[in-house]
């Protein structure tokens, strides 16, 4: 198992994109890592095609310097989360001490507003390729990629190319 001993945090909120977030979760889990789900906060959400979600704990509890990644799941959830400081101050958190953040489809938003992609190349749904641009990022058409610490990945049919790069960036550390 490639993750043992290492904890990743995966956002969720209401409108997140199911398999973005659970495929991911898994493909986590099944490599061993501890993966703890964070959200504004810890009631039952649904995703956009109708599976239920809940947070473990809410993004001010939880430590970015005791994680050694993040992921963005996409969906309509990013528009929602990026709108509270403490998941934009975690994710830029964990960007800061080096370690990886995973972003698909609209997961670029909470990214955007974290302020982690001027100079560097990014993808996602085609549906936020303005908004990547004007925050700075050069738009790259790809499943999914790594630039430094952040792994890239467009939209759900890309999931096991971003699994790919996410599990073996987070192994990396």
């Amino acid at each position: 198992m490639k993750l043992e001993g290492k904890k990743v945090a995966v956002l969720v909120a209401e409108g997140f994109e199911d398999l973005e977030y659970w495929v991911t979760v898994m493909r986590l889990q099944e490599e061993g890592a501890e993966v703890v789900s964070v959200g504004p906060d810890t009631e039952t959400v649904t995703g956009k095609n109708v599976l239920a979600a809940q947070a473990d704990t809410t993004a001010d509890t939880v430590d970015a310097s005791e994680l050694d990644g993040i992921v963005v799941p996409g969906g309509w959830a990013p528009d929602k989360l990026r709108r509270y400081p403490e998941i934009v101050d975690l994710v830029r958190g964990v960007h800061e001490r080096g370690k990886t953040v995973g972003i698909i489809c609209h997961g670029g938003l909470v990214a955007i507003s974290a302020g982690i992609v001027d100079g560097v190349r990014a993808t996602g749904s085609l549906g936020i390729k303005d908004d990547l641009v004007n925050a700075g990022a050069t738009w790259v058409d790809e499943a999914a990629f790594r630039e430094g610490n952040l792994v890239w990945g467009r939209v759900v049919p890309d999931i096991p190319d971003f699994c790919r790069e996410l599990v073996a960036a987070i192994a990396e550390g």
